[in-house]
């Protein structure tokens, strides 16, 4: 393609798109495939000479689109909202146009500088203090983009780590650095993400899951209580997680309460998640929600999420940045530049060494829409929110499971006084499943308080009231027929092949999946209570390991009395459970995609089965 086919082809592009935004409302929502079905429709090996950009676009239209899931469609109301605002697809494209690999300020000077500006941009305006900011006077800290908000999590995870190891190593010269690691502990919310917990097994750190109140928020006295029982078992506290804006029901972590207990132990890093939440601080009736982030150490929100801006662009900001660095930098000849001590070099700033003009599109949104603009994009979606939540509240069949805050609402269908728990959940799963597989609307489900609740977020841009009453009278649709049940004269066999239907495509759909509950997102990871107290930074006694003996790191983790409220995370416990060419002595990785194993008996001579193993492991029998 040359530069003349070029200008015609990204011409009709742009019409392509413009005319897949207009037309949205008349596709389903969420595509009607099976696994596997784009094998069968593409070759199996690339085309050996060029072929026709038209009939590539045909087979986008015939091939690609039957599998999308489409997140801009006025009726996709599951997990959060994905930007794509026009002025941001431009910028994509002209990031694309340039080429630039901006890993240091040499590589591509523009590239860094209007990152480390609309970082400051962006800080300012969501509230962050002058700490936070790059080009503020004396201050140490700044901002970066990431491709994630779990790769934010993760990245300050490995800066609290580096700074604690160094900090242990300086007491304990002698003390090897393994061991020091394994003495580790970070703490989040059960409420929290999922990515805190991945963040922990890359680290090879324990983490501590807590309990949040009634409303799912993590306070100070739950996080002190556990942090003090640490030190006490030999532990050492390194990094806490917060919340603002829960995956599951959008709660909010008390931080007025947990950053004073945070900063009463030395060099414990606290994290500030805002992934959904922070567009949200833009509003000034909103920012009431940052409450104690002058405690934080580094803070994270999505653009893409809640800012019109197309994925991927996370924000990162800390109080720190030569503790961030110090924990990332690597720094071969050939990546060496005459002002790499004066200049920002971003590859030291994340995983990853090469980087895209991502700042552009971020640039390009905030002019295009201005603060107020983007203001009320996010008022608009919370007053809808609102309103869903009326007419949910108006249903007495129906519960709201949430306080609604910004533009999520948490509800389900209630079921009668002689109903169990798990009878109303079941019935909530039907429903959702039934609502998913007819194409309508998409949704998601999560657990709230202990409760299966179905999950209905604001998402479309130009998302109206005529949207949401049109959700609702699907929803209400499915829960009529399915409380009253179908009519008794309509032929049985026709009513059983539609619920076949049904089922298959809930076993083969991986849309209705939990969003955040951690029993769904990481069933392999040993989850533990506290472990016994042993003394600090001494190793427990060194006993044989026979085929029946736990190791020394699960003994560390068997403890006499088992605790409710919380428990560990402990990726090590994961690399303990040895298949042993058995091929039916398999973890439960892969639960959540329906596959199905065996487990042997913890009886059974199997090092990773131990007492202490998660209640909702012990809770499955075998298959």
């Amino acid at each position: 393609m040359d530069t003349e086919e070029f200008r015609v082809r990204g011409k009709e592009m742009v019409d392509y798109i413009c005319t897949y935004m207009s037309t949205l409302s008349s596709r389903r929502v969420t595509p009607s495939v099976e696994p596997g079905y784009l094998r069968t429709a593409l070759p199996s090996e690339a085309p050996e000479h060029p072929e026709d950009w038209d009939d590539v676009m045909k087979d986008v239209e015939n091939k690609i689109m039957p599998g999308v899931t489409h997140w801009q469609h006025p009726q996709f109301h599951a997990y959060f909202p994905a930007g794509n605002a026009y002025p941001s697809i431009l910028g994509d494209m002209l990031s694309a146009g340039i080429g630039c690999i901006g890993f240091s300020w040499a590589a591509s000077p523009a590239c860094t500088e209007l990152e480390i500006i609309m970082l400051d941009w962006m800080g300012k305006a969501i509230g962050l203090p002058p700490a936070f900011l790059a080009l503020e006077e004396g201050s140490k800290g700044g901002g970066v983009i990431e491709g994630s908000a779990s790769e934010c999590v993760l990245v300050s995870m490995l800066a609290a780590r580096a700074a604690a190891i160094k900090r242990l190593k300086h007491q304990f010269p002698t003390v090897d650095e393994g061991l020091l690691l394994s003495k580790l502990i970070a703490y989040c919310s059960k409420e929290a993400h999922s990515c805190v917990e991945k963040a922990a097994m890359i680290c090879f750190v324990k983490l501590r899951i807590l309990q949040p109140d009634d409303h799912g928020s993590l306070r100070g006295e739950t996080l002190n209580e556990s942090m003090e029982e640490d030190e006490q078992a030999g532990l050492v506290p390194f990094f806490v997680s917060t919340t603002l804006g829960t995956t599951s029901g959008c709660s909010f972590d008390n931080l007025p309460e947990i950053g004073p207990v945070v900063r009463r132990y030395p060099s414990v890093w606290l994290h500030v998640d805002a992934a959904y939440a922070g567009g949200a601080f833009l509003c000034p009736e909103h920012k009431y929600h940052l409450a104690g982030v002058e405690y934080a150490d580094s803070f994270n929100t999505n653009p893409n999420k809640f800012m019109l801006t197309s994925f991927d662009c996370s924000l990162l900001w800390v109080t720190n940045r030569y503790l961030l660095t110090s924990a990332l930098v690597v720094d071969p000849l050939y990546l060496q530049h005459c002002y790499d001590h004066t200049a920002i070099d971003y590859r030291h700033w994340g995983v990853a060494l090469s980087r895209r003009f991502r700042s552009l599109k971020l640039w390009f949104i905030l002019r295009s829409y201005g603060i107020s603009g983007l203001q009320k994009y996010v008022r608009r979606h919370c007053e809808l929110a609102k309103y869903f939540e009326n007419l949910v509240k108006k249903d007495e069949r129906f519960e709201v499971c949430n306080d609604v805050k910004l533009g999520l609402v948490c509800f389900r269908l209630i079921c009668g006084p002689d109903e169990t728990p798990k009878q109303t959940d079941d019935l909530n799963k039907k429903l959702l499943t039934n609502i998913n597989a007819s194409g309508k609307i998409h949704m998601v489900p999560a657990y709230v308080q202990e409760k299966y609740v179905i999950r209905f977020c604001v998402v479309a841009q130009h998302a109206t009231r005529d949207d949401i009453e049109t959700a609702w009278d699907v929803i209400t649709e499915f829960a009529t027929e399915l409380l009253e049940g179908p009519d008794k004269e309509r032929d049985l066999n026709v009513e059983r092949a539609r619920r076949n239907r049904a089922a298959l495509a809930h076993k083969r759909s991986f849309f209705v999946r939990m969003v955040s509950d951690p029993k769904i997102y990481n069933p392999a990871i040993n989850k533990t209570p506290p472990p016994v107290p042993t003394t600090p930074l001494t190793p427990p006694p060194m006993v044989p390991i026979t085929p029946d003996t736990p190791s020394e790191a699960e003994s560390e983790l068997m403890p006499s009395t088992p605790k409710q409220s919380s428990w560990i995370s402990w990726p090590l416990a994961f690399f303990f459970q040895s298949v042993d060419h058995d091929a039916n002595d398999l973890p439960l990785r892969f639960r959540h995609l329906d596959t199905m194993v065996r487990l042997k008996s913890p009886n059974h001579g199997r090092r990773g089965s131990s007492p202490g193993a998660s209640p909702e492991r012990r809770a499955h029998s075998p298959h």
